[in-house]
């Protein structure tokens, strides 16, 4: 995608399917979602997509321009005994569409969405490394919690 050609309206939709359109989307995003996220893999199949879309507990938000998918974000909403929580996975802008307020429009898209499912708190992870992000993040309300995120991936400890 040409980035001169990319106009400054932004539209977000919910994936309710999984299409040729989101598979090519997915190929394309899924190595720069890597970069970002060490760990993550750089393909993304298509049966993943479809448990992703089909899940009560994730909603996948397409960010569009010109009818192309240039971006998304997956959120989790899920009940707790302490209340309804939600967090903000995978967000990536495609490289071409960067600097043309994506991010913001999908992070507050997500906020909206994660609110009307009745979340009272919203979580995201970031690494301080990436310092615009910290700068959206900010921006849209998040405020950096005083606590330590643990994660143990099963099975890389079961390996050894």
């Amino acid at each position: 995608m040409d980035a001169a050609a990319v106009s400054t309206e932004v539209t977000v939709e919910v994936a309710e399917t999984v299409g040729p359109e989101l598979v090519a989307a997915w190929a394309r995003l899924a190595p720069q979602l890597a970069v970002a996220v060490p760990g993550a893999p750089e393909e993304v199949a298509e049966a993943t997509l479809k448990e992703i879309v089909t899940s009560d507990a994730t909603t996948m938000l397409l960010a569009k321009v010109d009818g192309v998918i240039v971006g998304t974000v997956t959120i989790a909403v899920f009940p707790l005994a302490s209340g309804r929580r939600a967090w903000i996975e995978d967000l990536v802008v495609d490289e071409d569409a960067r600097g043309r307020n994506v991010a913001e429009v999908l992070v507050v898209a997500a906020i909206r969405h994660a609110a009307a499912r009745g979340a009272h708190d919203i979580d995201l992870a970031s690494r301080m490394s990436r310092t615009e992000a910290q700068v959206l993040n900010r921006r849209a309300g998040f405020e950096l919690r005083p606590t330590a995120v643990y994660r143990l991936t099963p099975s890389a400890r079961n390996a050894g």
